[in-house]
């Protein structure tokens, strides 16, 4: 019987899909030596290097509710550290060009950076699922449907993140079909009012959040501590806010990142290390966190109905936040987070302070 022929693990495959669309040749300017040399150049030789891989999911089924923001997935892929976004021959020609276009967005000073690629869905519903006409005082049926393409770059103590979030809103988003798949899969009634959502509108959002640990304990010290704030803000029809916030860590073997990674936008805080060879998860340990974030809000789509056409609409509350509670377990190569989270009223009229759960996977590999 002749041998069974070998076949390129998963990760490979993966990223040679994208090979295929760089079949251009590498123009001179982009041919810099970076950590993928003496390696062969392209994307097989990013794959030599530890990725991340996260898998994020959020329900308001955790918190015993089903309405305002009630479901959102996430799929992320956090590169190994780059010599930089344009002539590292790590990544393929088309996605150079595609980072000198947002060239003036990348920050100069730091020896570490990755991107990220993020592809999501999120979907807003209001609390009377029986009804089929508009509710005025409550909140419009949503979804969001988007790609997003994020630069991580950091040292030691503080890390800077840019990210533009491309996608749809309205009946293009697969809201309605996505939530009706599962209500019918666990046998919950559907909601009967998705004929009023928001209508088809493309949506631009772009990230900007600088995250600093202001303190940790003694790295040979049980159990270790750290703290850890972001501001920033975000500019687009789907956003515009300024926000800030906290987290503190509790626990062993911290994990050297810039805290927990939730579908929030610019969320995704597995940040690069300067070796790109050593792994972020690489040993076991348990920790727990507290979190908080507040925003002061000038537009929000999901509330404020599209930008360009007539829609419903409510009165949004122009400050918001949130808090969240949660443990994290880490084990060599992965890592699995459950935050629990509350946030105050969105909009006036709303009688409940909204809450859901949020679970990441986090592979490194």
């Amino acid at each position: 019987m002749p041998p069974m022929p070998k076949f390129p693990n998963t990760k490979t495959c993966m990223l040679g899909i994208a090979a295929l669309l760089a079949a251009n040749p590498v123009q001179a300017d982009e041919t810099q030596t970076g950590f993928c040399d003496p390696a062969e150049k392209g994307i097989t030789a990013l794959a030599r290097h530890p990725e991340i891989y996260n898998i994020h999911f959020e329900n308001d089924l955790f918190n015993g509710t089903d309405e305002g923001y009630t479901n959102g997935v996430k799929l992320s892929w956090v590169s190994a550290n780059l010599k930089d976004y344009i002539h590292d021959p790590c990544l393929p020609v088309w996605v150079r060009r595609l980072n000198r276009m947002f060239e003036s967005l990348h920050r100069a000073g730091y020896k570490s950076r990755n991107m990220v690629v993020t592809f999501g869905q999120s979907m807003y519903t209001p609390l009377n699922k029986i009804r089929t006409d508009v509710i005025p005082d409550d909140r419009p049926y949503a979804g969001w449907l988007y790609l997003g393409l994020g630069y991580n770059e950091r040292n030691a103590r503080q890390m800077d993140t840019v990210q533009v979030n491309l996608g749809m809103i309205g009946p293009a988003s697969m809201a309605k079909q996505t939530q009706d798949f599962i209500h019918d899969l666990r046998d919950i009634p559907r909601f009967n009012g998705w004929g009023n959502q928001l209508h088809n509108e493309p949506g631009i959002q772009i990230i900007v959040e600088r995250k600093k640990k202001v303190w940790n304990s003694a790295t040979g010290s049980w159990p270790q501590f750290d703290a850890i704030t972001h501001y920033g803000g975000s500019l687009g029809n789907v956003a515009t806010y300024l926000n800030t916030g906290f987290e503190l860590r509790a626990g062993n073997r911290l994990p050297n990142d810039f805290g927990t990674s939730p579908i929030r936008s610019a969320g995704d805080s597995n940040a690069p290390l300067e070796d790109p060879n050593l792994r972020r998860f690489s040993s076991g340990g348990v920790h727990a966190f507290i979190s908080a974030d507040a925003r002061l809000v000038a537009h929000d789509i999901f509330l404020d109905g599209n930008t360009f056409a007539a829609s419903h609409s409510v009165n949004k509350e122009l400050v918001v936040g949130n808090i969240a509670v949660g443990a994290a377990w880490q084990w060599h190569g992965g890592q699995i987070t459950y935050a629990h989270y509350i946030s105050s009223k969105e909009f006036t009229t709303q009688t409940t302070n909204p809450g859901y759960g949020a679970i990441t996977l986090s592979l490194e590999y």
